[in-house]
């Protein structure tokens, strides 16, 4: 009998929480490396306003940037993702796999379940950071860099409130609806328009308070790193946790729980109105699941419109008028920016519009959102149909395995090709919105490449899955792997000795020739055409041989 609900979410979620903070302490190390070496002067001339955005005190060591960098980017992200990925999971998942009935056989009530599951959440959270909060010390040692004026405790702080309000806001939507797509769509969406906005109306004038609306903002909008932590924010956030629990507690217990087969599809829902059931009929094929790619476009409909809405109307169209109310001051000045710090951001310009573009849209975000869909496409491919006992049901009709996965990469290439396309409208309709003159040629070069990065990690994502059979594999190697690929080209290109390097990155060839400013590279598209190419072939070699579980 499961006597021990919370050990055994902690079971589940050790795995991925392990390499995550084992990858962020090489990456802190990694960044502590190279911002070590950079001139103090520069980040000094600093506007105080912009010392004060990254968490910069006026008597720190430069290698200290890392720090701002580390904790309220990178490691903010992928602990907000994680923790988003564990509260989605706690109700939905269960109930899509069919074991919340194992679990409520035993005498335990919903609400001891998901107290349960929440309390593996916090400590999970919390011993992440803690052990990031040492690290930072460590790696300061190692590296003899002084981080004299920053309150790393604080920052560790906020952090872990920041990760848990959008893990439980996660856990309070999959607890009432019961669809943990619409739970992670709906939070990782909130998410992104909170860094975004947060980013942006920081430094126009007049808006600032306006980026209060957000979340993100009470991770470092007091600048914990210099004042301390801020208790009445960080009293506000808790509250607002406190109140997604109880909300979660009551969701789930007010609802009937879903079986493993109850959801229904928006292809289900055409197929049951008189107008469209026709076309519908025919698109959904046989009842032999004739057409796997559709059956998998349909699991994923819900990740693809808020995506897709993402970059459409955030990323892509409200990003070029907001170019036209930044101060020609700040643009002047990011002129003489740190080299090192632009590459942080997917490097750029904040100068011209394009390179405005690259830093808010292309540089960071558009990768980031393509790998999300991609990757749990792909991760969820084959090891999903596996771990959801449904691949003996597809293998059971006529078709050879080679065919399963081919049919899904097909799948995974409509869902890149569609959030391509909405960033592509997006942006283009931005530039004309704000008047910025991008040729449209150059845009839509750069949404392929970006679709293509992104379908690079996806196929990497679809080659662990056939090889292990294990969607957290799947999703955390992939995930491991584009962060390296991302540091590698980000940063090697900064040193002389180390440049030639960064040709090993897909993410080289994606952004390397600037194809915002120049357009298309056919050499650097065809070699990431080939690499996608190379890993489903390598799937489906590793597909036919294994025993699937």
């Amino acid at each position: 009998m499961l006597f021990n609900i919370f050990t055994k979410s902690m079971r589940d979620r050790w795995f991925g929480i392990t390499i995550a903070t084992t990858s962020l302490i090489l990456l802190l190390l990694f960044a502590m490396s190279v911002y070590r070496d950079i001139d103090l002067g520069i980040y000094t001339e600093l506007p105080e306003a912009f010392r004060a955005i990254v968490g910069i005190s006026a008597d720190a060591d430069v290698g200290s940037l890392a720090i701002g960098v580390f904790f309220t980017g990178y490691g903010a992200w992928i602990l907000a993702g994680l923790m988003i990925a564990a509260g989605s999971a706690s109700i939905a998942n269960e109930e899509s796999k069919g074991t919340m009935g194992l679990l409520l056989v035993n005498p335990k009530s919903r609400t001891y379940v998901l107290l349960s599951k929440a309390a593996s959440m916090i400590l999970l959270t919390v011993t992440a950071v803690v052990i990031l909060w040492g690290s930072m010390y460590l790696v300061s040692r190692i590296l003899d860099v002084d981080i004299t004026g920053m309150d790393v405790g604080a920052i560790s702080f906020h952090l872990i409130i920041n990760t848990l309000f959008f893990g439980f806001l996660a856990m309070a939507i999959g607890a009432w609806t019961g669809s943990r797509g619409t739970a992670i769509g709906i939070t990782v969406g909130l998410m992104f328009i909170s860094i975004f906005a947060n980013g942006i109306f920081s430094i126009i004038e007049g808006w600032e308070n306006a980026a209060k609306v957000f979340p993100w903002y009470y991770l470092n909008g007091s600048e914990p790193m210099l004042n301390g932590i801020n208790w009445g924010q960080m009293g506000i956030m808790s509250a607002v946790i406190i109140f997604f629990v109880v909300t979660s507690v009551i969701g789930v217990n007010r609802r009937d729980l879903k079986g493993q087969s109850t959801g229904v599809t928006l292809l289900d829902r055409f197929r049951h109105n008189r107008i469209t059931q026709k076309v519908a009929e025919k698109v959904a094929g046989s009842v032999r699941v004739s057409h796997i790619w559709i059956k998998t476009l349909s699991e994923h409909q819900g990740l693809l419109i808020i995506t897709g809405a993402i970059m459409f109307f955030i990323m892509g169209l409200f990003v070029g008028p907001i170019y036209n109310f930044i101060p020609e001051g700040f643009l002047e000045f990011t002129e003489i920016f740190p080299e090192a710090l632009l590459a942080a951001f997917g490097s750029g310009d904040f100068g011209t519009p394009e390179g405005w573009y690259q830093i808010e849209t292309f540089g960071l975000m558009a990768p980031i959102v393509l790998m999300v869909v991609t990757i749990t496409v792909g991760a969820r491919s084959l090891a999903g149909e596996e771990e959801r006992r449904t691949m003996g049901l597809l293998l059971a009709n006529p078709m050879k395995r080679s065919k399963i996965v081919i049919e899904k990469f097909w799948a995974m290439i409509i869902c890149a090709f569609i959030v391509g396309f909405a960033t592509f409208l997006g942006v283009w309709f931005g530039s004309m919105l704000g008047d910025l003159g991008i040729n449209v040629g150059n845009i839509a070069a750069t949404c392929l490449f970006v679709t293509l990065m992104g379908l690079v990690m996806g196929a990497i994502a679809i080659a662990l899955s056939a090889a292990t059979g294990r969607t957290r594999i799947a999703v955390f190697g992939s995930i491991g792997v584009a962060i390296v690929f991302y540091l590698t080209s980000s940063f090697l290109p900064l040193s002389e000795s180390t440049s030639s390097y960064a040709r090993w990155s897909p993410y080289y060839y994606y952004l390397g020739s600037d194809p915002l400013f120049n357009g298309m590279n056919w050499g650097h598209g065809a070699i990431l055409t080939a690499l996608i190419i190379g890993f489903v072939f390598l799937s489906t070699f590793l597909f036919q041989r294994r025993d699937l579980r």
